[in-house]
């Protein structure tokens, strides 16, 4: 079933719309609260609750990418449920070491989520993505928007661990030098 579809079938209040997102997207959404919390039980929490909150928010909004919607709702999800948890105490999933890699770049002293959410500094770094090269771009995403583990980022790009890192490691610098560049403190 289309996108456009489910959206549809959410705006006719139609039980069907749970199910025919959930059939499409409860894997992808399920994936990304995994990658953020490491615990399946977690994750599936997230998917449920992502549904409930597709549910109640469409209507009123119309998303153009369900697949972008449900995946911002859960990884939203997720990263609220694991500051909540302490995950990051408990050494649970990628958030921690994503997190500790971005502070590099926004600044040690700052809270690497809340800098994040800061309009200012999220227009730069989508300014600094939308200059990269396409593979570059799609490792920095993988890596820090869905939380994949370096090894998986590395085997899906067809690219070794150490050139995963040392590419991370380049974009990262290079991300500081556009921040500072845009008078962002980092």
């Amino acid at each position: 079933m289309e996108d456009l579809q489910i959206v549809n079938l959410f705006w006719e209040r139609s039980e069907d719309a749970i199910a025919a997102a959930s059939d499409k997207y409860g894997r992808y959404c399920r994936s990304v609260a995994y990658n953020v919390l490491s615990d399946d039980q977690d994750a599936q929490e997230c998917v449920n609750d992502c549904l409930l909150r597709t549910w109640n928010s469409i209507p009123p909004a119309r998303p153009e990418s369900l697949k972008a919607y449900m995946g911002k709702i859960t990884r939203n999800l997720a990263l609220d449920r694991a500051e909540r948890a302490g995950a990051a105490k408990r050494g649970g999933g990628e958030l921690p070491l994503a997190l500790d890699e971005l502070s590099e770049c926004i600044g040690a002293d700052a809270d690497p989520g809340a800098a994040l959410e800061a309009s200012e500094t999220a227009a730069a770094i989508n300014t600094f993505l939308a200059g990269l090269e396409p593979l570059r771009r799609k490792v920095f995403v993988r890596r820090y928007w869905y939380m994949d583990p370096v090894a998986d980022v590395a085997e899906r790009f067809g690219l070794t661990v150490a050139n995963t890192k040392t590419m991370l490691f380049r974009i990262r610098k290079d991300l500081a030098a556009h921040l500072r560049k845009e008078g962002i403190d980092i």
